[in-house]
């Protein structure tokens, strides 16, 4: 028999039960679209935290308070958005005493000779979910930032309309957007007054949105900055800073910035060489590092989910075809009969489960494809074109290896035994 002539039989034993094909066909389609839109939410929510990282700007570094240090509040945040967690922080140099991070610090960081690659240090004291109010009007600030004007440029924030504060201002305020939306909702608020905390701030201006992030972040947008003083004064108090962010003079010196805040606070702080240290030192490099593998490592485990159903599906055209021999046993001894070879009757049930498998590969993509368009979860999927190949790959594979034992079964049964079936 030639091939096409091996084809035409296969089709017509699909033809022949049209719904029993139907839907062993959308067994393997829900299979190759789960796999194809896992991943790409996978996919997606990775990229998502790496913009949210790269807010912060590529030659930045965030100096926070150990967590083994001096037993102050927490680990500080990104300016980017999202909180600093600890597999964010990479722990630098040995510590003898506890202290906390001090203005006198991010001073020395910044005008000291000992640290070339430095360009800037601002101490950041932050209070959290703040609730401001204007004409009756209330919102809660997720971040209000006490801190210097080297802030602005360290943590990569750029003014929409208005104007910076400057090193001598006292009560003034420069809005997130998402903030200002939510306060003055259309007008203009430069120049009016908010009242947060019992104390009321000048708005001098408002930042460029940098875009929320998935619902499972903090909004970077929901931020206000002011005048370290100011914040200290009338919200967090005069204790040690939450963070310094260090800008360093560029990308490419980062690793030296890094080593040039360490041996510094290490000297500042006391720090011996047999102790730990009550500081952290973080980079978007070694955050960005972190990220990447707890986000693959969340990718493989979704797809691995998928390919689950993949695999009922394989198992459903196992079941399909046996059933589908058993029904034609008699039809398949005629055939071997009147001199049909083994390898024909193989290749006849192979190929019927291949095309099974292959049309509901096809259908899969398409749906994958059209899922990717939309959010899930939160998390707008972005989605990977190997995935798409293996997924179909898989889907044919499936169908050629689960289709091999019921065709091998057909093939192999004596003509004389097929004909007595009835």
């Amino acid at each position: 028999m030639t091939p096409a002539e091996i084809l035409r039989f296969a089709l017509r034993g699909l033809a022949a039960n049209k719904l029993r094909s139907a839907l062993t066909t959308l067994g393997i389609l829900i299979g190759v679209a789960s796999v194809i839109v896992l991943v790409a939410v996978g996919n997606g929510s990775s990229e998502a935290v790496k913009k949210s990282i790269q807010r912060l700007g590529a030659d930045a570094l965030t100096v926070t308070p150990s967590t083994t240090g001096s037993g102050r509040r927490g680990g500080g945040f990104f300016p980017g958005g999202g909180a600093a967690g600890p597999q964010q922080q990479q722990q630098t140099g040995p510590r003898t005493q506890a202290h906390d991070l001090t203005v006198a610090d991010a001073t020395a960081l910044g005008s000291s000779g000992q640290a070339p690659s430095i360009k800037s240090a601002s101490p950041v004291v932050t209070s959290q979910s703040v609730t401001a109010s204007y004409a009756g009007t209330s919102a809660t600030i997720g971040q209000f930032v006490g801190t210097t004007p080297t802030y602005f440029a360290a943590a990569n924030k750029t003014l929409a309309s208005g104007s910076l504060f400057s090193s001598g201002d006292g009560k003034t305020v420069v809005l997130g957007s998402t903030t200002a939306s939510d306060l003055f909702g259309v007008v203009s608020p430069i120049g009016k007054k908010v009242d947060v905390g019992g104390i009321r701030f000048t708005v001098v201006g408002v930042l460029k949105a940098t875009g929320s992030s998935s619902s499972s972040f903090s909004d970077p947008d929901s931020i206000a900055v002011a005048p370290l003083a100011a914040v200290q004064e009338s919200l967090t108090g005069y204790g040690g800073l939450d963070q310094i962010i260090v800008q360093a003079t560029g990308s490419d010196a980062v690793d030296a910035a890094q080593a040039e805040i360490t041996a510094l606070l290490a000297q500042r702080h006391g720090v011996g060489t047999t102790g730990t240290a009550d500081f952290t030192v973080s980079s978007q490099a070694s955050v960005q590092s972190a990220v990447s593998d707890s986000t693959r490592t969340f990718t493989v485990l979704l797809g691995a989910v998928a390919a689950i159903s993949l695999l009922v599906g394989g198992i459903g055209i196992t079941n399909i075809m046996l059933v589908t021999v058993t029904e034609r046993t008699r039809e398949i001894g005629i055939r071997k009969a009147i001199g049909a070879p083994r390898g024909a009757i193989l290749a006849q049930f192979v190929v019927e489960a291949t095309v099974l498998s292959l049309i509901g590969g096809l259908l899969g993509v398409a749906v994958g494809i059209a899922g990717t368009l939309f959010r899930i979860a939160g998390v707008q999927p972005v989605l990977v074109p190997s995935s798409i190949a293996l997924a179909l790959a898989v889907s044919v594979a499936i169908g050629l290896f689960f289709g091999g034992f019921p065709a091998g079964r057909a093939a192999r049964l004596r003509p004389i035994e097929a004909l007595r079936h009835e």
